[in-house]
């Protein structure tokens, strides 16, 4: 996974956007954003992630214009919404590629992760994030869950601003 500054030029979303400035490692853990590179022939490995912190579920999602057909370009709009999620959000790429954005805190600067084929990423409950395919236009990613399967964003804004999971995630940067 490469990580760096979103350069903010208006035009195609899943364009790099790549302003030049990378981010490092540390500057994500900061932020709560982990990942590792686990190559798609060494799959058994997830499973080790996913004990050791307590995903009991999964699922496959598939982004593709082919395949969504007509919801294709309203789905890609949703994804890319700035939002939160009250679980972590952990992302095992399987074929294809992308971009998932994360806010820096508390600079509120964009950090753009561009995802490729092994990557896994997990995003903390409470960030503010958004997603969008690259101009490869396909991704098929397993998602981990540590409960049931779902996937509710919580749109930015006062009411997200004050969700307890976005308050505790506030306090675990506070901390660190």
């Amino acid at each position: 996974m490469r990580a760096y500054y979103f350069d903010n030029i208006s035009g195609d979303q899943r364009l790099p956007h790549d302003s030049g400035n990378p981010v490092s490692d540390e500057i994500l853990k900061s932020i709560g954003v982990l990942h590792w590179h686990i190559p798609t022939s060494q799959q058994n490995l997830i499973d080790d992630v996913a004990e050791e912190r307590s995903y009991k579920n999964r699922d496959t999602i598939t982004i593709t214009k082919q395949g969504l057909g007509d919801l294709y370009e309203a789905k890609l709009k949703n994804f890319y919404q700035e939002h939160m999620h009250e679980d972590e959000e952990i992302r095992y790429i399987l074929e294809g590629s992308g971009f998932f954005d994360v806010r820096e805190h508390p600079s509120e600067s964009w950090i753009r992760c561009q995802v490729d084929t092994g990557d896994l990423l997990v995003l903390p409950a409470g960030i503010y994030h958004r997603f969008t395919l690259d101009e490869n236009n396909m991704i098929k990613a397993l998602r981990l869950f540590k409960d049931e399967p779902k996937w509710t964003p919580l749109n930015r804004g006062g009411l997200t601003d004050v969700n307890p999971y976005r308050v505790d995630y506030l306090q675990s940067l506070a901390v660190n």
